[in-house]
């Protein structure tokens, strides 16, 4: 009897730098997307990352088209309780890094294996230690 496969087969997360490139279409980043599609992962980013991402000259019909292929996970309380921790554990302060401490709780809760797309290797590492893979973008 053949294995079924499962729907996703882990998770692609992508943090602000990541969400900005793909709407900006960079090859890199694009190819990286499709590859993790086609190997069934998921496409996930925070709520506050399209915040991060978006500004004046962002094309709004791009962003619109890329967000409605990935899944968006909102913040809440509990969230927020757990992105705290991980900035007090990390030493880190809210003022500057709160949003990278909500990505990376967001990320740590995703389907394993887990590959984050960020610019920020060295604060994610700090925050997610090496529970998930970092690719720099």
């Amino acid at each position: 009897m053949a294995r079924r496969r499962l729907s996703h087969e882990g998770t692609l997360v992508l943090d602000s730098e990541g969400l900005s490139k793909l709407v900006g279409d960079h090859e890199h980043v694009v190819a990286l997307v499709a590859e993790a599609r086609r190997r069934g992962m998921e496409v996930v980013i925070s709520a506050l990352t399209i915040i991060e991402a978006a500004h004046r000259r962002t094309d709004k019909a791009r962003l619109a088209w890329v967000l409605s292929g990935v899944r968006i996970v909102p913040v809440g309380d509990e969230e927020a309780k757990a992105a705290s921790a991980l900035l007090i554990n990390a030493g880190l302060h809210g003022h500057k890094y709160a949003i990278d401490a909500a990505v990376a709780d967001m990320t740590l809760r995703q389907r394993r294996p887990v590959v984050l797309l960020t610019s920020d290797i060295d604060d994610m590492t700090k925050l997610c230690g090496d529970r998930v893979r970092l690719v720099a973008v």
